[in-house]
C-alpha cells in the first residue's frame, strides 16, 4: 500500500511543479503618445529660386578702339554715369579736329557768299549785273549754309564719338568682372562687363500650374507678403511681394515662372545666389496637427495608433493634407484631444492593450539620463 501510494504521488508532484514553472504574461507593450492639438494653423508654400539683378546692363562700348585702361573696381557699387572704362581717344581726338577744320572752312566759304550776295543785290536794281548773276550769288550762299550745317553735324559726331571713349555706367549697380584686358581692340560688339541694379533685388522661382490658378484668382494670395530663405537658412529681413508671372506654362514640367521683387538695402545679396521663396497662402481654422512621425503611409494611405481611454490601441485610416515643420495636418479621422502613438506603431494592432508614455515625459526623462551620462564624464575630463 506504501509503495503504490508513493508511485501515484510522483506525478502529482511534478505536475504542481510544471504549473509554478509557467511563463508569467508579456507586459502591455510601451509606446510613446501625444495628444492631437487644434489650432488655427497658417499654410505655408516654398519654391526654390534664384536671386537676378532688376536691371542688368551689359556694358558695350559705342566706337571702336583699343581699350586703353579699367577704371572702376570690378564687383564694386558704380553710381549711375560712373566712368568704367577708356578707349584710347587720339584717333577721334584728331577726327574732331579734322571736322572743326572743315567747318571752318565752310564758314569762311558762307561768309564770302554773303558778301557776294549783299554786293549783287542793289547792283542788280541798278542792272549793273543781271538777275542771271543774282541767282547764282543767291545759290551759292544757300549752298555754303547747307555745307555749314552739315558740317556742323559732323562736328557734333566727332565730339559725340570722342565722348564715348569714356565708357560710363547707364544705371546704378553692381559691376562685374572685366570680360576685356587693357590693349584688346574692342567694338560695339564686345562685351566689357555687366552691372546689375539689384536694389530692389528680383527672385526668379516656379510655380505649378495649381498654384499659379490660386494666385490669379484669389487677391489674397496675390498680395501676401514673400520671405526669403537665405542657403544658411536664415531669413532675409526685408519682405518681398509678387511682382509678375511669366507668359506661358511650360509644357514640360508644368510650371511657370513667378518673379518676386525684395528690397536689397546696402545691396547685401547679388545675383545667381540660391534661396527660398516662402509666403503664407491661407490660414487653416482649427486645423487638427499631429507630428509627422505618428502618420504611417500603407499603400497610399495613411495610418496612426489612436490610443482610448482604456489604453486600448485602435489603428485609424485618416485624411492627411500639409505638412507645416515637424507636425501634419489631419482634414479627417481624428478628434483634438486623441491620443497617437509616436513610437511604437509597429508593436500595436486595434484591440491591443498598450502602455503609454507621454511624449513630454519621455522627452525628459531622456534629457535627463543624458545629463547624467554627461556629468561624470565632464568630471573624469577635469581630473
Amino acid at each position: 500500500m506504501t509503495r503504490r501510494f508513493l508511485v501515484l504521488a510522483f506525478p502529482l508532484a511534478a505536475f504542481a511543479c510544471s504549473r509554478a514553472k509557467a511563463p508569467a504574461p508579456a507586459p502591455p507593450p510601451k509606446v510613446v503618445v501625444t495628444p492631437a492639438i487644434q489650432r488655427d494653423e497658417p499654410i505655408l508654400r516654398e519654391w526654390i529660386g534664384t536671386t537676378e539683378g532688376d536691371v542688368n546692363a551689359d556694358i558695350r562700348p559705342r566706337v571702336e578702339g583699343y581699350l586703353l585702361r579699367r577704371v572702376y573696381k570690378e564687383g564694386s557699387f558704380v553710381p549711375q554715369g560712373e566712368l568704367l572704362f577708356e578707349i584710347d581717344p587720339r584717333q577721334f581726338e584728331a577726327q574732331l579736329q579734322q571736322a572743326e577744320a572743315n567747318l571752318e572752312q565752310a564758314k569762311a566759304a558762307l561768309a564770302k557768299a554773303d558778301l557776294d550776295v549783299s554786293r549783287a543785290e542793289p547792283l542788280a536794281v541798278q542792272r549793273a549785273v543781271s538777275q542771271q548773276e543774282l541767282d547764282n550769288a543767291r545759290s551759292a550762299q544757300r549752298g555754303a549754309r547747307a555745307t555749314v550745317g552739315a558740317l556742323e553735324a559732323a562736328v557734333a559726331q566727332a565730339r559725340l564719338n570722342l565722348s564715348w571713349t569714356r565708357v560710363t555706367s547707364p544705371i546704378p549697380g553692381i559691376a562685374g568682372i572685366a570680360q576685356q584686358q587693357v590693349g584688346d581692340l574692342v567694338n560695339g560688339q564686345t562685351v566689357l562687363t555687366t552691372v546689375s541694379k539689384v536694389d530692389p533685388l528680383r527672385v526668379l522661382y516656379q510655380l505649378g500650374e495649381q498654384e499659379y490658378l490660386e494666385l490669379v484668382r484669389d487677391p489674397a494670395m496675390r498680395n501676401t507678403d514673400l520671405e526669403l530663405v537665405l542657403s544658411d537658412g536664415t531669413v532675409f529681413p526685408p519682405k518681398g511681394h509678387v511682382l509678375l508671372t511669366g507668359r506661358n506654362i511650360d509644357v514640360r514640367t508644368g510650371t511657370i515662372a513667378a518673379i518676386g521683387l525684395f528690397p536689397n538695402p546696402g545691396n547685401l545679396l547679388r545675383p545667381g545666389q540660391y534661396a527660398k521663396v516662402r509666403a503664407v497662402v491661407k490660414v487653416r481654422k482649427g486645423a487638427i496637427l499631429v507630428p509627422q512621425r505618428a502618420v504611417n503611409e500603407m499603400q497610399g494611405a495613411y495610418q496612426v495608433a489612436v490610443i482610448g481611454p482604456d489604453d486600448k490601441a485602435q489603428i485609424r485610416t485618416v485624411k492627411a493634407a500639409e505638412r507645416i515643420g515637424s507636425l501634419w495636418v489631419i482634414e479627417e479621422g481624428l478628434r483634438p484631444g486623441e491620443r497617437v502613438v509616436v513610437e511604437g506603431f509597429s508593436r500595436v494592432k486595434t484591440g491591443t492593450l498598450v502602455s503609454p508614455v507621454d511624449a513630454a515625459a519621455a522627452a525628459a526623462s531622456a534629457a535627463s539620463t543624458i545629463s547624467a551620462t554627461a556629468a561624470p564624464l565632464t568630471s573624469s575630463a577635469g581630473k
